[in-house]
């Protein structure tokens, strides 16, 4: 039988989000060449939406659409961030749906609804924070692609729609037809790592502080085997002070703090440069490929050759 998907869109739609649903879903085909899902696009009430772009679309059905479908999808909208809070129930039943998903900021719509209460779900990485704030009782994991909970899936930012798509029709009819949706859509069946790997956050620095010297000194040196005990001998005070400071004026322990642009360090040259992974292990202080491997999946989900082949300069 037909799996009905119904997309619910609102003003400021993302577009590229819609076209990710009826793209990947519409080319799903069994065996026999015969089409597994009908996507339909409803809204509030029929009509023109406004997208991000310069694109008006219309949109002819209405909530009627839901009460017909096995899954429902909301994407993104541009709307979201600004009008994030309070509860808004959805404008359809959510207990008979089978399956309901968001991507991106979706997430909002699902969270404000109550939805997503004690799940595990994602968000874009720029909204993490402020969805936290705005949703405690929510389980967000900010540095996976999607998130299922029951009948409930999340997906992360915009092009990780492709992600959540590819695992519902995984899921659906099996890794033969969502190999062969990829393969047409020119995109991997499963993509490595997360988020995480797409965040630019540079490990935190502070200068105008009484551990300035140590962290400026400890940057210069971290192919050397670096300790908290160097850096607290570097700027003159004792270990248990140091620590303290560092870990009031930073924000991270000192140990952690070294981790952390070790592995900036290491994102840098594996961007930019065309040095072996042993060699960058060994300028950023950890030793051996396999110890630089162990702390990438760690950080980021992902080895070091996986990292470079996605964000290489001029690959």
């Amino acid at each position: 039988m037909t799996h009905r998907i119904a997309v619910y869109v609102r003003d400021g739609l993302l577009a590229m989000e819609l076209g990710i649903v009826h793209r990947l879903f519409g080319q799903a085909r069994s065996d026999a060449g015969e089409a597994l899902y009908e996507v339909i696009t409803c809204t509030d009430v029929p009509g023109p939406i406004r997208t991000d772009s310069d694109v008006r679309i219309v949109v002819e059905r209405g909530l009627d659409a839901v009460a017909e479908a096995d899954t429902v999808i909301v994407p993104a909208s541009d709307l979201d961030y600004d009008a994030a809070g309070g509860d808004r129930p959805l404008p359809f039943d959510t207990v008979s749906t089978r399956r309901l998903a968001s991507i991106c900021t979706g997430s909002f719509v699902l969270a404000a609804a109550g939805v997503l209460d004690g799940k595990r779900a994602t968000t874009h990485w720029k909204s993490a924070a402020r969805f936290v704030e705005l949703y405690p009782t929510v389980l967000l994991d900010p540095n996976v692609l999607y998130t299922e909970d029951g009948n409930v899936l999340t997906a992360a930012g915009e092009a990780s729609g492709i992600d959540l798509c590819l695992y519902m029709i995984r899921q659906d009819f099996g890794a033969a037809v969502a190999n062969r949706v990829a393969r047409g859509t020119v995109v991997p069946p499963h993509r490595s790592g997360g988020q995480a790997q797409y965040i630019d956050t540079p490990a935190p620095r502070t200068h105008a502080t009484s551990t300035a010297d140590a962290q400026e000194w400890a940057l210069r040196n971290l192919d050397a085997a670096l300790s908290v005990e160097d850096l607290a001998r570097h700027q003159s005070m004792s270990l248990r002070t140091f620590s303290r400071r560092f870990a009031a004026e930073v924000g991270v322990s000192p140990a952690r703090w070294i981790v952390a642009q070790r592995v900036q360090r290491a994102r840098e040259l594996l961007e930019n440069t065309d040095m072996t992974i042993e060699r960058i292990a060994h300028d950023t202080g950890f030793g051996t490929a396999t110890s630089l491997r162990h702390q990438l999946a760690a950080e980021l989900g992902v080895s070091p050759s996986a990292y470079r082949a996605t964000f290489r300069v001029g690959s």
